[in-house]
């Protein structure tokens, strides 16, 4: 794992995270406890601060962005950030699913409890509801969670990442 300090910002992750070793952190990084950082992600806190609750998965190929002297990145507890998603200079509150090869862009805002669905762009300045899936491009909102099969599937996919982890560290 490449783990790096710049302009004299390093990264703090806990020790019961579970990092690749082909991942990617520097800069001005923190996690909360049980979080995983999955092969070939890269997390740039070189030009703003990038925070990372508890309990989050940032699968393979993902990158965490931000931008410079605007936008933090800033990442809730109990969320995931699917395969090659990218995640810029935003807020992505608790409990939610960024699907595979999602783009969340700047200054937007995604509440808790729900869901950007794999393909999806959401667009600069974008708010996505709390309770709501969002797809396409650009993203909108396409239904409810609570009127969807992924009802509990935010929950099952980030403790089932907690238990991954557990498999590579016991190596």
């Amino acid at each position: 794992m490449l783990i790096k300090s710049v302009n004299g910002k390093s990264p703090r992750i806990p020790e019961d995270c579970y990092v690749a070793e082909n991942a990617t952190i520097v800069g001005d990084v923190s996690f909360g406890e049980s979080c995983s950082v999955w092969f070939n992600a890269v997390i740039r806190g070189d030009v703003n601060f990038i925070k990372i609750g508890n309990k989050v998965n940032i699968q393979d190929g993902a990158v965490i962005h931000c931008t410079y002297k605007k936008h933090p990145t800033v990442i809730g507890n109990n969320v995931s950030i699917g395969h090659n998603a990218i995640v810029h200079g935003c807020v992505i509150n608790d409990n939610v699913l960024i699907g595979m090869g999602a783009i969340v862009m700047d200054n937007c805002t995604i509440e808790s409890n729900s869901i950007v669905a794999a393909g999806a762009v959401v667009t600069q300045n974008t708010t996505v509801e709390s309770g709501s899936i969002w797809a396409g491009v650009p993203a909108k909102k396409v239904k409810d969670i609570d009127q969807s099969d992924f009802a509990g599937e935010i929950e099952r996919i980030s403790n089932n990442y907690v238990m991954y982890s557990g498999w590579f560290k016991e190596e």
